[in-house]
């Protein structure tokens, strides 16, 4: 349907790509469950609330912007996860998409193990009690520094990214009189079917040792000679917000040809594989997830079957869901500020927040929903961008959403399935204060996260 399907008027007006038009829902109060965290619910007087609590309540207590977080819904999908892989597999939290000490102490609760990427995210990890067998080490360039606390501190396995991390790795454990844990990150040239920067499994990009010329069994070959490390298995990781199970099937067939070529050179079944994580989330209704029984079962039809066609024991999985654990339990809160029609062009409705709370519309184009959420309304739908406040024309949060065509000043709405990846890119653009994150739980809620404050900025400015 074209664009001039839109209803006639200013409210309707948008600028939109040549072909594409956007159809309001049918009910604008309505709350699409797989977009929000599951006890959000709009009460007997239109407002919305999340865990018992009105969201007017809670912009009152704690202002806006927040991040609002449901840890029953937190909980729960990591309950849905360990039991989906049951004690077959290994369930890694993956840090980098938000962490926190309640974020860890939920986790160890619950049974998962965690995925670190710096020595900020171990040293949270280890402060907030996570033991640190269960916790991996991840990332491209790790320092020096990294690695030795990492190994003094015992986590269960460190991720061997290059040639050189080899030598590092395997030098300072020796230091240390340790022998580490290690699993080596291949690259295996599988074309993950998402935005360019967060595919992270072809060849031309900076993570892990590429299949492709023998440079992964090379990297085995050294591994195996060091004294301080113990190589226990492979690692690969395809990229981020997936749906298609197709690239892992990819991905799994190769690095199960590794293991069995690594057992034919050199005598060595490897007892593990991690195939990373990736698992897409649902952003907007048009998002159709999979749950993480279908995962699951899908991921370990894959290895089982081919294991068994190249004759290998079935090594043991692991995983690791950041976003697919995290992103749909949290939604933004945001108070409007202003409403500006542009004749024939669009309509602007500005939050307090923006692209230091949510930067991932501007840097992955990435699409959101968002309600009006402080009262229900009758009105009719409008086609808006929502927009933050900072000094960039990119400072979008949604580009193009419906919300009813009487949202004014100090309405407050909310952008769900934020839980992932805002609060841990989250910066201080314009010298924002970067907003807190409120966990809400049976009735009660409580600042897991602090807001930053104005002496928050002074303390680092020693100039």
């Amino acid at each position: 349907m074209s664009r001039s399907a839109h209803p006639a008027g200013p409210r309707h007006a948008d600028v939109l790509p040549e072909g594409h038009y956007f159809a309001p829902p049918a009910d604008l109060n309505a709350l699409d469950p797989k977009v929000w965290a599951r006890t959000v619910t709009r009460t007997d007087t239109g407002a919305v609330s999340v865990g018992g609590l009105d969201v007017g309540a809670l912009a009152e207590e704690f202002g806006t912007p927040a991040y609002v977080l449901d840890e029953s819904d937190f909980r729960a999908r990591c309950r849905a996860w360990h039991q989906a892989f049951g004690g077959e597999a290994d369930v890694f939290y993956a840090g980098k998409a938000f962490l926190s000490r309640a974020v860890v102490r939920w986790l160890h609760e619950e049974g998962l193990n965690l995925d670190v990427c710096s020595a900020g995210e171990l040293a949270t990890a280890l402060a907030a009690g996570m033991p640190a067998e269960r916790i991996a080490l991840h990332g491209n360039n790790k320092s020096t520094e990294e690695i030795r606390r990492a190994v003094e501190a015992g986590v269960g396995r460190i991720v061997l990214d290059s040639f050189q991390e080899i030598v590092r790795v395997a030098h300072i454990a020796e230091r240390l009189g340790k022998r580490q844990r290690v699993q080596i990150r291949v690259t295996v040239g599988v074309e993950a079917h998402t935005h360019e920067f967060i595919a992270t499994a072809h060849e031309d990009q900076k993570f892990g040792i590429a299949l492709a010329g023998g440079q992964a069994a090379e990297a085995v070959r050294r591994a195996l000679k060091l004294d301080g490390l113990e190589l226990i298995g492979i690692h690969s990781h395809i990229g981020s917000q997936i749906f298609d199970m197709a690239g892992f099937e990819v991905s799994a067939r190769r690095v199960v040809q590794l293991l069995a070529d690594i057992r034919d050179e050199h005598g060595v079944e490897l007892p593990e594989i991690d195939l990373g994580g990736g698992l897409g989330i649902a952003y907007t209704s048009d998002d159709d997830p999979r749950e993480p029984h279908e995962i699951a079962a899908s991921l370990s039809s894959i290895v089982t079957r081919e294991c068994q066609a190249a004759g290998l024991a079935v090594p043991r999985i692991s995983v690791e869901p950041g976003r697919a654990i995290v992103g749909p339990t949290a939604f933004t809160l945001y108070e409007v500020g202003t409403v500006k029609v542009l004749e024939g062009l669009r309509t602007y409705v500005s939050v307090d927040g923006g692209m230091s709370d949510n930067i991932r519309t501007a840097l992955y184009d990435a699409e959101y929903s968002v309600s009006l959420v402080s009262r229900a309304s009758d009105a009719e739908p409008m086609l808006v961008r929502v927009v933050g406040k900072h000094c960039e024309s990119g400072d979008i949060v949604v580009r193009d959403a419906f919300l009813p065509a009487d949202v004014a000043p100090g309405d407050l709405i909310a952008v769900p399935a934020t839980g992932a990846y805002c609060r841990s890119m989250a910066s201080n653009y314009n010298h924002a204060l970067r907003p807190p994150v409120v966990a809400v739980n049976d009735g009660a809620a409580r600042v897991i996260v602090r807001r930053e404050t104005e002496e928050d900025l002074m303390r680092l400015d020693v100039g």
